[in-house]
């Protein structure tokens, strides 16, 4: 009986300490910074390493100005952008890339008659199925 008595003890002080719970107000302030200054963008995954002319298809840039990826993504919600995985690290690139900072060579551009784009993204990091 003793056991019983305390268990129902513990139980009660478990409701009242329950229902007296203040209720929290949580909010949550994410800092991106400033996107990176690359010439012809950067990878969509952290670090946010520049990303070498050719890898980013035409359609990810507006007047020769990258619209970002990630955390600075800045195109509307349907976008999706044609890429050149070849040129990227997770898929063993290790060939060269600009510094961050570095100026755009018109000669390194890549137009979309030249552009060899294998695989279509959404601007946040996410293969899509390659439907528009």
């Amino acid at each position: 009986m003793r056991a019983f008595s305390f268990l129902v003890l513990a139980a009660l002080a478990g409701i009242f300490f329950t229902a007296t719970a203040p209720a929290a107000n949580a909010q949550v302030a994410v800092e991106v910074g400033v996107a990176p200054d690359c010439p012809y963008g950067y990878y969509d995954v952290a670090p946010y390493d520049c990303a070498p002319a050719g890898y980013y298809g035409p359609e990810w840039f507006t007047g020769g100005v990258f619209i970002g990826v990630g955390p600075w993504f800045h195109g509307p919600d349907n976008f999706r952008g044609k890429v050149d995985n070849h040129f990227d690290p997770h898929q063993g690139y290790r060939g060269p890339k600009p510094n961050r900072g570095e100026k755009a060579e018109e000669a390194k551009r890549v137009d979309s008659a030249h552009f060899k784009g294998n695989e279509e993204r959404d601007g946040r990091g996410h293969a899509t199925n390659g439907k528009h």
